[in-house]
């Protein structure tokens, strides 16, 4: 019948809730730290789940025990050197009709750790995929850091080869978006001295470290402080590293005449004064409002 209203309660958690499929690949994210961060339905497929795949065994039983449930389903490893093999069972299982957890030892897994095989093992094979956000250490860092945090982008963990460490530095020295990193503690000073030398001992960056765990630590400080606190400090834990992104360059006066002569130009041949100051200042990764307010100001100026 048309205009047939549903008189049925719908509850908040009834209308926000979907049913999945009963086969899929699901992944997991675990905390980073704190225990209570695990959410209800990770708690709920960690006692459901026909299989769950673990970076570490060892760790997973640990984290049942700290909620105090029972895994019900065939527990297996996948980790690094395993994954290659591993993802084409895991997504066979999830084919035949079971669901299939992934999880790492903390935060998302494809996240610097196994799972982007069997995600994309999955989506070839048309197996449905699904994911349980949750804890992460790269968003909690660069909430913790102060930093900007509107454009970032995460790069993971530098090469431990001191020349392709440097060349990887290199590469972002015109990275104008906030920077994080995943560094291991005994590796920390060698990698903060290494950005100084790229970015400069002035760039703004905090250490985060033991997220959301008793001894969190957040230091935000320029980057050459950072690098001589690590030198003369025995650093143990988890530690995330959030970088500035460089900051617009500052053209001299001569320069900035001429930017601001090729703006009226191209606002003369018709374009959109916003358009013509991004062409002329993005790719130099100048400040486009600098040249903006100094074009409408002049041009205020000779009325």
């Amino acid at each position: 019948m048309l205009g047939c209203v549903d008189d049925a309660p719908r509850t908040p958690s009834a209308v926000a809730s979907r049913v999945p499929p009963d086969g899929r690949l699901v992944l997991a994210a675990t905390p980073i730290g704190d225990v209570g961060d695990v959410p209800p339905r990770l708690r709920h497929l960690l006692e459901t789940a026909d299989v769950v795949a673990a970076e570490d065994t060892r760790r997973l039983h640990r984290l049942a025990a700290a909620l105090g449930i029972r895994l019900s389903g065939r527990v297996v490893s996948y980790h690094e050197h395993n994954e290659a093999q591993r993802a084409g069972e895991l997504v066979a299982a999830a084919g035949a009709g079971q669901v299939v957890l992934v999880v790492s030892d903390a935060g998302m897994p494809s996240i610097s750790d196994p799972g982007l095989r069997a995600v994309r093992a999955a989506v070839e094979a048309g197996v449905d995929v699904d994911v349980v956000p949750g804890p992460s250490a790269v968003l909690t860092a660069l909430a913790l850091s102060g930093l900007a945090t509107h454009r970032f982008c995460f790069e993971g963990f530098l090469p431990r080869k001191p020349g392709e460490r440097r060349r990887a530095l290199a590469a972002l020295g015109a990275e104008p978006r906030t920077m994080v990193f995943f560094e291991a503690p005994h590796r920390l000073a060698v990698c903060l001295e290494a950005m100084t030398d790229a970015f400069g001992a002035a760039r703004p960056a905090a250490v985060c470290r033991e997220m959301t765990k008793t001894y969190q630590e957040v230091l935000r400080r320029p980057l050459g402080e950072l690098a001589a606190w690590a030198a003369g400090s025995k650093v143990l834990g988890e530690v995330t590293v959030v970088v500035a992104g460089r900051p617009p360059a500052e053209p001299d006066e001569a320069d900035l005449d001429a930017l601001v002569a090729s703006v009226r130009q191209r606002v003369s041949a018709g374009q959109r004064l916003k358009d013509a100051v991004a062409e002329v200042a993005g790719p130099l990764g100048l400040s486009k409002r600098q040249i903006y307010d100094i074009v409408t100001r002049d041009t205020h100026t000779d009325r």
